[in-house]
């Protein structure tokens, strides 16, 4: 028997946890990425087709929050009315957020689910602007 063809196990290092960073040239067009960034966890984005209009509204104190609460919405609809999104306008204004996302409803064959997204955490909360002038707004979704 070559050596290297021995049968065996192993353990390796795992992290339930999955982050999603959304990056772009504005504020609002990273929080679209992040979205986008959410959805992908779940499925391949180009799978959904923008068929269904939902609106959404979110106001919180500071962006890192507004990100939280944006990510939440999405998962809220998602699971609740069992939908997927892969198309965003988001405005921001002050700290306050109206979006349009647009989807489909889950079809486990079309889409082949991987997870559930349970959450977005405050866990590499972070929405700020870089030395190069572009957006960053990520977080850790829990699944």
């Amino acid at each position: 028997m070559e050596h290297g063809a021995i049968p065996r196990w192993e353990h390796f290092p795992h992290d339930a946890d999955i982050g999603v960073r959304g990056i772009g040239t504005t504020k609002a067009q990273a929080f679209e990425q992040a979205a986008l960034a959410l959805t992908a966890v779940i499925t391949d984005p180009q799978r959904v087709d923008p068929k269904e209009e939902r609106r959404f509204s979110c106001e919180a104190p500071d962006d890192e929050l507004l990100l939280v609460d944006w990510l939440n919405a999405l998962i809220f609809a998602m699971a609740h009315e069992h939908l997927l999104f892969s198309r965003f306008d988001v405005t921001i204004h002050d700290h306050r957020l109206e979006a349009i996302a647009w989807g489909e409803p889950v079809d486990r064959q079309k889409h082949e689910p991987a997870v559930e997204v349970k959450g977005a955490t405050y866990t590499e909360l972070r929405v700020q602007q870089t030395a190069d002038n572009e957006w960053i707004a990520q977080c850790v979704v829990d699944v």
